[in-house]
């Protein structure tokens, strides 16, 4: 296992420096994207200088506001990060078959049997971080090591910008010393209850009584310890399938009026069927999620006679799934999102018989619709009307 050479490539504050780098205005700034300062989202992406007031992803967009008052709040641009990400891992699969997404921004590369053709593994690291570089304007973290877990805590010891290499004998001196809260798979939950239990470093993991430790954690002790020992025989698996594509949105003010949820739902339904599309997937289940301004959130599901890609399709279903919400008249909803999940490889449309309705004709209008908006920019053609101000960008 030790002979593995896995990278992990990490985009340094991926959305801010796609801003940063088609703004030059804003370079040096403190950038943050998720909305407007005034919207009660939460950060998708801060840059360094963000950061430098302890902006971090997942806050609130109006406790990063308070932090950083002099900072220049952006909305998310969908469409222009995931043309990035094409282009950084176009970059990627030069140097290695195996590449394993697992964001828009990061992936694990196995490059153990690549280095005969591209040369040692920190050779090809800097090859990557270079032409994503020259090639896209962006910076790229990499860390090296045998393993997924030591490649992925490397990756993130020199941001940004950095290289860094952990080989086994560097366990114990570079690993060891981190809190607990850094190793992979511990949350907020279960950090509190580990330190509780004396296990405050990752070094006190790979010394921890595991029979006595499992008694008040289950099976998390087995994962800890592992890890903690460098132990991760996970391979780089670069046909991973994603389980659910969705999209949701935290309105700026609470929102009763019926009509704009319906509009809503439809922008979103038009977004996810696009996803699936790019990805040539089709889904089966769709899920509806709202929450109310008391933070009360309900989901209600369900699952299609055949898997679609069509926004019509998810449209209908989304509003079916409203309706059975029950929302009265004075209710007003915080969040509203859908995701779908069930997903599949996109079908051969089958031949039908003569004068039915072809159902590739949806399927190749929604394709050439793709088209254009991929040429023009998303807005190019909707058919969701917006009202403004009522929704986070």
């Amino acid at each position: 296992m030790n002979n593995r050479r896995i990278l992990h490539v990490d985009m340094d504050a991926f959305f801010a420096s796609v801003e940063q780098r088609d703004n030059p205005t804003l370079l040096g700034k403190p950038v943050i994207i998720g909305g407007a300062q005034d919207s009660r989202g939460v950060v998708s992406t801060a840059s360094y200088e963000a950061r430098r007031f302890g902006v971090h992803s997942a806050m609130p967009i109006s406790e990063a506001k308070r932090r950083c008052p002099s900072g220049i709040f952006l909305p998310v641009n969908g469409a222009k990060y995931r043309e990035a990400s094409r282009q950084v891992f176009t970059v990627f699969r030069r140097y290695s078959p195996l590449v394993e997404g697992l964001s828009l921004d990061e992936a694990f590369l196995d490059v153990t049997g690549c280095e005969t053709l591209f040369g040692p593994a920190v050779k090809i690291a800097e090859k990557i971080k270079f032409e994503i570089q020259s090639e896209v304007g962006l910076t790229a973290s990499v860390g090296i090591s045998y393993c997924k877990f030591l490649a992925k805590m490397a990756s993130d010891m020199e941001k940004p910008d950095g290289l860094t290499i952990i080989q086994p004998e560097d366990l114990q001196t570079r690993i060891h010393p981190m809190p607990i809260s850094k190793l992979w798979g511990v949350g907020k939950k279960a950090a509190p209850q580990l330190e509780r239990l004396g296990i405050k470093t990752i070094g006190d993991a790979a010394r921890m009584d595991l029979h006595t430790i499992r008694r008040y954690v289950g099976s998390l002790a087995d994962h800890i310890y592992s890890l903690a020992q460098g132990i991760d025989s996970r391979p780089v698996e670069p046909f991973h399938v994603r389980k659910s594509i969705g999209q949701e949105v935290t309105f700026a003010e609470d929102i009763g009026d019926i009509e704009f949820l319906h509009t809503t739902l439809l922008s979103q339904s038009e977004t996810v069927a696009r996803e699936l599309r790019q990805r040539h997937l089709e889904a089966k289940t769709i899920t509806l999620k709202l929450r109310y301004p008391s933070f009360q959130t309900i989901t209600r599901s369900q699952t299609l006679f055949e898997p679609t890609q069509l926004d019509d399709i998810l449209y209908q279903s989304a509003r079916v799934l409203l309706e059975k919400c029950e929302l009265k008249s004075h209710d007003k909803v915080r969040l509203l999102g859908i995701s779908v999940s069930g997903l599949a490889p996109e079908r051969v449309q089958q031949q039908v018989a003569l004068f039915e309705e072809a159902p590739e004709k949806p399927h190749n209008l929604m394709k050439a619709v793709d088209l254009i908006k991929d040429k023009f920019g998303e807005r190019a053609i909707t058919r969701a009307r917006l009202i403004k101000n009522k929704q986070k960008p």
